[in-house]
């Protein structure tokens, strides 16, 4: 892969939300639609000890408030999956959450820019952060539980690592990214279990469709450092799910067929919480979140996914996990934790 030097330092370690129109669309980070694509996306571009806000009680509520809305998503996905197919509800959730964040768009009166090359940036967005992850989390969750799937998940941050140091001049492998790096691939050996990969049965396409997953969010926020640069980051947002949405849409008409539409109300309730909690609404609180906590304990969100997600799915559907897989998020946390600069040698240069 070509390196190149980017423009400016990373989008994700930003002043608080209080200034500008203008500093605000030009210095947040780049949009984030699901989960995965939450903090440990951004973190994974950021400088490592930028300085941490105080965390008051409003900002422990919003940033647990965000975690809920988006392990939800992996145990919505499930249930939807009961009647409804991979590309169909895709489609239900990229469309959905246009639809949503374009009203958000009216009625707030934001400008949209008019740049016909925004067309094709979003339409590469919309398959690197949407079309993509989002089909392979879904089918992956017809194999493994929604719970191991948000650990895997989580792996993000640990890709986006390595393809910012292959393409940014100003991120390279230093020794610490290096250790945390080391410590995720661990964890996620762990966590699926020693060569159950290489078994290639379906429980491990499931896998290794949603460590895809993974590696696709991790090329989305490195072309989103530059493509969307100077957007408001709800008219990214909207621009590349609508994108996403014109491939979706058609997609799953073709394949799956028109839908019946005759689902289950936990059907109908799946489909909604994905398109407007999971996408457009946890979309808006993440910098709603951004503002009250800082950048630099936004990345937290990534570490209370996985446990919020097991909880939900043994709740729920009675999920449970093997023990390694427990093990597996330790030694992933504790990778994240290295990357994120909370630890590391003193003395170090990061």
């Amino acid at each position: 892969m070509v390196r190149r030097r980017a423009a400016s330092r990373p989008s994700f370690r930003v002043p608080p939300m209080h200034s500008s129109d203008e500093i605000r669309a030009s210095k947040t980070p780049a949009p984030a639609a699901s989960a995965s694509a939450s903090a440990s996306v951004a973190a994974s571009v950021a400088p490592w000890r930028a300085p941490q806000q105080r965390m008051n009680a409003r900002a422990w509520f919003l940033l647990g408030l965000l975690a809920l809305l988006w392990a939800g998503s992996f145990l919505s996905n499930r249930a939807a999956l009961v009647e409804v197919g991979v590309l169909t509800t895709v489609a239900f959730r990229v469309a959905g959450g246009a639809l949503a964040l374009w009203l958000w768009i009216a009625l707030r009166g934001l400008p949209v820019p008019r740049d016909p090359r925004l067309a094709g940036r979003f339409m590469i967005m919309g398959f690197l952060n949407n079309i993509i992850p989002f089909t392979l989390i879904v089918w992956g969750q017809t194999r493994v539980e929604s719970g191991l799937a948000s650990i895997l998940n989580a792996a993000t941050a640990i890709f986006a690592v390595l393809v910012a140091a292959l393409v940014f001049d100003d991120e390279r492998l230093t020794v610490d990214k290096a250790a945390g790096v080391a410590l995720g691939f661990a964890g996620v050996a762990l966590a699926t279990g020693a060569g159950a990969l290489l078994a290639l049965d379906p429980r491990a396409l499931g896998q290794i469709a949603v460590l895809g997953a993974s590696l696709s969010y991790a090329l989305a926020a490195a072309y989103a450092r530059g493509a969307v640069r100077g957007l408001r980051p709800e008219v990214a947002a909207a621009g590349m799910l609508t994108a996403a949405s014109l491939v979706m849409v058609p997609a799953a008409l073709l394949v799956e067929g028109v839908p019946g539409l005759a689902y289950a109300p936990a059907t109908w309730a799946a489909l909604f919480y994905l398109a407007f909690m999971a996408s457009a609404l946890a979309y808006l609180l993440y910098y709603a979140v951004l503002q009250a906590a800082g950048a630099g304990n936004l990345s937290l969100v990534t570490l209370l996914i996985p446990p919020v997600a097991i909880a939900l799915g043994a709740a729920v559907y009675h999920e449970a996990l093997p023990l390694h897989a427990y093990g597996g998020f330790a030694l992933l946390a504790l990778g994240l934790l290295v990357l994120d600069g909370r630890l590391g040698w003193p003395g170090r240069r990061r």
